[in-house]
């Protein structure tokens, strides 16, 4: 095995990659470049860049000043923070590992070729080192992510899409003790998604928000409208205050759900947050009407009010989604006044105070929204004429017995 007192066998000087004394970046046991496709994925790319070059220069100094080594790390690293730019299974780690192990391999070649090594031991010994070294960085990867994940709470990108998968427990449940509230939660993920990333917020995150943001009505189902199909409303017999209590109670009881089966905390944060410190009109007017004593405080979600521009579009994607089903006649000129007025509603009564959206954001949202939901509501023709002469066509041509 080689060290970097290797002696060049046409020059005599003293080069090459090191395998003995100091691990360089090159060896099959060295994982430095797991470091790097962690913090890509776990946090974000461009500081994985920084990282790979902080850990290049160390590696270098490590190995007794040593560029080639320090190069060959900064390259493997870098590949790797590229190749996990679009990660979308656990998989794909062990993609981001062999293109570091080709990295390695193609830089160990380069840098030996040009120290005029022997092809064989030398420069094929270091190539497949090199492409070793990539296999172990994804094992590594795949091996620690989770419980990273789990020690930081942290959410990834891997995690989110595991999340969206519609066979998971509780959305599993949610559709079938809840249909019309996943139908619901369904609408609202795509009208939240196309609104966040229109305005560079994490679309992802938004998708799988708005999918849990109403489990909460599991428990109690038939006690809102959209789940109330071939079943009479229990909020007739029930006195406004009780209802508006009823309502409430799927935020507590999505959060609980969300603590059962073990929701991250950025995707358990859209159960309350979505609804904010909103007023349940319909029941606070109800009990106006009726002549009752009423504090507004008893028909308002308890909060904490959205956070996030992500959990801030949930809220708003949830309350045009409502409204709009509701319209008569949902024309584009009807369905844009109706976002817009529902984003002024927000605005003038402080739910979007604590979340970083600007009134631009605020007004492509309100764009997008309109332009989504147009297409959803567009009107369906009518071919009644049509089918009533293909029916008498094929009697026509019926043969005769």
């Amino acid at each position: 095995m080689r060290t970097c007192d290797s002696t060049n066998r046409r020059s005599g000087r003293r080069t090459g990659c090191s395998w003995s004394g100091v691990l360089p970046s090159c060896s099959p046991w060295d994982s430095t470049a797991a470091g790097a496709v962690l913090i890509a994925v776990l946090l974000r790319p461009r500081l994985a860049l920084y990282t790979a070059a902080v850990i290049g220069m160390l590696v270098a100094t490590v190995a007794g000043g040593d560029v080639r080594l320090g190069l060959v790390t900064f390259i493997g690293s870098s590949v790797g923070v590229y190749a996990i730019k679009r990660i979308v299974h656990r998989t794909d780690l062990m993609r981001a590992g062999a293109w570091v192990g080709g990295a390695n391999a193609v830089s160990v070649l380069a840098l030996n070729l040009m120290d005029q090594m022997p092809w064989y031991p030398d420069i094929a010994t270091d190539a497949i080192y090199g492409s070793v070294n990539g296999v172990i960085v994804g094992i590594i990867a795949i091996g620690t992510l989770p419980y990273l994940e789990q020690l930081f709470g942290l959410v990834t990108p891997i995690k989110l899409l595991e999340l969206s998968n519609p066979s998971r427990p509780l959305l599993r449940r949610l559709q079938v003790e809840a249909a019309g509230t996943y139908h619901h939660s369904l609408i609202v993920a795509n009208l939240a998604e196309a609104a966040a990333e229109a305005i560079g917020a994490d679309s992802l995150l938004v998708r799988v928000g708005a999918y849990y943001h109403d489990v909460g009505k599991i428990r109690r189902p038939v006690f809102f409208v959209e789940n109330q199909a071939g079943v009479e409303n229990p909020h007739d017999k029930m006195a406004p205050s009780l209802s508006a209590l009823t309502v409430l109670s799927h935020v507590r009881d999505g959060l609980e759900l969300a603590r059962e089966y073990g929701l991250p905390s950025a995707v358990a944060d859209f159960i309350p947050q979505h609804h904010g410190t909103n007023l349940i009109a319909y029941f606070y007017h109800q009990a106006l009407q009726r002549g009752d004593a009423v504090n507004e405080e008893v028909f308002r979600y308890e909060g904490p009010k959205p956070q996030s521009r992500e959990a801030a579009v949930v809220m708003v994607a949830d309350a045009v989604e409502g409204a709009t089903r509701a319209l008569p006649r949902p024309t584009p000129d009807r369905i844009e006044q109706t976002v817009r007025r529902i984003i002024r509603e927000k605005l003038d009564d402080g739910q979007l105070n604590e979340c970083p959206l600007t009134f631009r954001d605020l007004d492509v949202i309100a764009r997008t929204f309109t332009r989504l939901l147009a297409t959803m509501f567009h009107p369906r023709i009518e071919y009644p004429e049509l089918e009533r002469d293909l029916r008498a066509g094929q009697r026509d041509r019926a043969p005769v017995r």
